[in-house]
């Protein structure tokens, strides 16, 4: 058997959770392969919304075993809470979750050097989500950091102390208050002696075993391809690997053990944070997006960017994951508009035009140019067949498909896993 993994070609928030739900009932193992509680995956499920930072997000199917990877950065402290959370709506989590050994741990003076990071930066500031993620790869990386394994050593707590110490050199270099670490530290260790209890495993063995077995695997990816700590649009950028690379040195298996790469992207694009933008509407066009679309984020609550698809970048994106099928979400957010603009080139400072994502968007700004496609008006919510969909759709989704020579195979017309239109021909198991 293969590994198949869905990730997002675009700057995050693509609606991988709605997904990656949908998808679960195919699936015997769903596995995270990177990133950590800077991720938030909504899923709506009967008319409830969850969204999930760390758990995958197939854990609303018992039968599925849900493994957080060894390329996943964890704070103890928020999974606890979004366990204690699902349990609270019935969900026992210990009996289909399964966390990697390897997986490294976010302590609390993660978090502080994340702040104090980007407060030195001042105007320059990448829009960390301030979730330690960057500091504790940075660990990964150092080759000091503290690993999920380690809390069940005896030494574990002088581990901790001596790594804590490094952190205190840090922040008092930066002059950043940390004066409430002892408080955070309490509820860490109340959190980590809670993790002590759950399923800690070798996932490598785990997710190879099953695939030895015949069993299915689903690789989910968080943030989107445009935060690629190599190939996004660096220095605004995630501190992991968010391609389809990244599932293989994330969860442990080879590159020959990839099967379909699933790739979803709006139609539309946001961003959170900082960082360049071809697309982006500052006008009452980009509000209008964001009000249908409700872009806020489900992790920090800040506003999202919004504008036109981007084709060159998508095309990009879809190039470097080797993405086999696309996945369209959130189309019921166009259904307003009259006409619809779709960039499909740039053009640079010197006045030449390509299809092509120059070396850095920061300081080789390029104007977008753009094609109008007619909009369709309509409400979708009477359409639950490929055939349903309204032509002027139709005709968006073929004209993104001869772009990028790529089938889109699924179009989302809603928040809910019901609002979720699959072509007859679709192979996504």
């Amino acid at each position: 058997m293969a590994v198949d993994v869905l990730l997002g070609l675009q700057w995050g928030d693509e609606g991988k959770g709605k997904i990656v739900d949908v998808m679960a009932p195919r699936y015997d193992v769903i596995a995270r392969f990177q990133g950590g509680p800077n991720a938030g995956h909504t899923l709506v499920i009967d008319g409830k919304k969850h969204v999930l930072h760390q758990v995958p997000s197939g854990i609303f199917h018992t039968h599925i075993q849900n493994v957080v990877g060894n390329g996943v950065v964890l704070d103890p402290v928020i999974f606890r809470r979004e366990l204690e959370g699902l349990r609270d709506k019935g969900i026992d989590p210990g009996v289909n979750l399964f966390v990697s050994k390897k997986a490294q741990l976010i302590l609390p003076t993660h978090r502080l050097l994340d702040a104090a990071y980007e407060q030195y930066k001042g105007d320059a500031k990448i829009g960390s989500t301030l979730r330690g993620i960057g500091p504790t790869y940075q660990d990964k990386y150092a080759r000091v950091g503290l690993r999920v394994g380690d809390i069940q050593a005896d030494d574990f707590r002088q581990k901790y102390d001596q790594l804590v110490d490094r952190h205190r050199m840090i922040l008092d270099y930066y002059h950043f208050d940390y004066s409430a670490l002892a408080d955070a530290e309490a509820e860490f260790f109340q959190a980590v002696d809670y993790l002590r209890a759950l399923q800690l495993t070798n996932s490598e063995y785990l997710i190879n075993d099953a695939l030895t077995e015949g069993r299915t695997v689903l690789a989910e990816g968080a943030q989107g391809s445009l935060l690629d700590i190599d190939f996004g649009s660096y220095p605004f950028v995630t501190s992991s690997s968010t391609m389809a690379a990244g599932a293989c040195t994330g969860l442990g298996i080879a590159p020959a053990r990839v099967g379909e790469v699933f790739g979803i992207f709006k139609a539309y694009c946001t961003r959170v944070g900082s960082g360049p933008f071809p697309t982006e509407l500052n006008d009452e066009v980009g509000e209008r997006i964001r009000q249908e679309g409700h872009e806020f984020g489900a992790t920090t609550g800040r506003s999202r960017r919004c504008g036109w698809l981007d084709l060159p970048a998508l095309k990009y994106a879809a190039m470097i994951n080797g993405a086999t099928q696309l996945l369209m979400m959130k189309a019921d957010v166009l259904n307003s508009f009259e006409t619809i603009n779709v960039c499909t080139r740039y053009r640079l400072a010197d006045g030449t035009e390509t299809d092509q994502l120059p070396y850095d968007l920061c300081t080789e700004p390029v104007t977008p140019l753009y094609e109008t496609l007619p909009g369709w008006q309509q409400s979708l919510q009477d359409c639950h067949q490929f055939d349903d969909l309204p032509e002027a759709l139709l005709q968006y989704v073929a004209f993104i498909e001869s772009y990028l020579n790529l089938p889109i195979t699924l179009v989302s017309v809603g928040p809910d896993r019901a609002q979720t239109i699959l072509r007859e021909s679709a192979d996504v198991r």
